[in-house]
């Protein structure tokens, strides 16, 4: 499927993208989710408040800018304001729409079960308060929107992926565009990505290029990651026999039991302090 009363498992619409929000309403909140993850990189969230939390005795770092003057009177010994943080935080997803991402064997594309994933993530953000930018990653280069809040943030977000969805189903019946390696752009994209920022990125990790540990880890320097590995039912239950194939260098045969067990390695390997890492069946509904 490819997002409710849209029966086309190549399509994306915007206005079914929307329509994921009652969705995302029953799962938890995504900022939260993300933000409690350890990581190797530390972040601060954004902003101290406005709202006086607690008046405390000073401890060694805190920012004597907060040091309140008249409670440090009365008390003889210093004493600091504590602040609620601020709510509004960002989360950036990532879409590999790439033309390794645009088939499918079963209920829709890979690249529309990518989109639908990250607009679940998307929703879950805006209802915990934050902002959502979006970034996709196609053959034609890198589409980044900056963050915003509220449902204006979400229907920007949805607009721009299908759109670009679109475009990169157009320009692959075309061959209009040569294919471009995941790695230089999400290196590219980093730059993008606000500092402290959640990212989720969804991708099937083909044509990774060069240095895509270097590529996932400048992402992870701007904040915590949560990469979804999106993989289709031929690759985690292929056929158990060989089957007929065609490419550049002509026609053959092709065995393909060991996918499943190569996808396991994968993600695996790809987990680590913060980056976490699920897998996402093609032919299961968002979630």
């Amino acid at each position: 499927m490819s997002g409710r009363g849209d029966p086309d498992p190549a399509s994306l619409s915007a206005a079914a993208l929307m329509a994921l929000e009652p969705q995302a309403a029953r799962g938890p909140r995504e900022l939260a989710s993300l933000a409690e993850r350890p990581g190797t990189t530390a972040t601060r969230k954004r902003g101290q408040g406005h709202e006086i939390r607690e008046i405390r005795p000073y401890v060694e770092g805190d920012d004597l800018r907060h040091l309140d003057a008249a409670a440090t009177a009365r008390s003889g010994t210093p004493q600091i304001r504590g602040f609620h943080e601020d709510r509004e935080r960002s989360l950036m997803l990532i879409a590999d729409f790439r033309r390794p991402m645009l088939w499918g064997t079963k209920a829709r594309l890979r690249s529309v079960a990518a989109a639908e994933a990250l607009v679940i993530a998307g929703w879950r953000a805006i209802l915990s308060g934050g902002a959502v930018g979006a970034v996709v990653l196609s053959d034609h280069g890198p589409e980044v929107q900056a963050p915003r809040p509220r449902h204006r943030g979400m229907a920007g977000v949805a607009g721009l992926l299908a759109r670009a969805h679109g475009d990169a189903l157009r320009r692959a019946r075309g061959g209009r565009d040569g294919q471009r390696d995941l790695a230089p752009d999400l290196a590219a994209v980093a730059r993008h990505v606000p500092r402290g920022a959640g990212m989720v990125l969804a991708t099937a990790l083909d044509r990774p290029g060069r240095d895509l540990d270097a590529a996932l880890a400048a992402l992870r320097a701007r904040g915590p990651l949560r990469v979804l590995l999106v993989e289709d039912a031929f690759e985690t239950a292929p056929p158990p026999t060989a089957l007929p194939v065609r490419d550049g260098a002509g026609a053959g045969w092709a065995d393909f039991a060991g996918l499943a067990p190569d996808r396991d390695r994968r993600a695996a390997r790809l987990a680590m302090p913060g980056q976490e890492v699920r897998r996402l069946a093609t032919h299961r509904g968002p979630a």
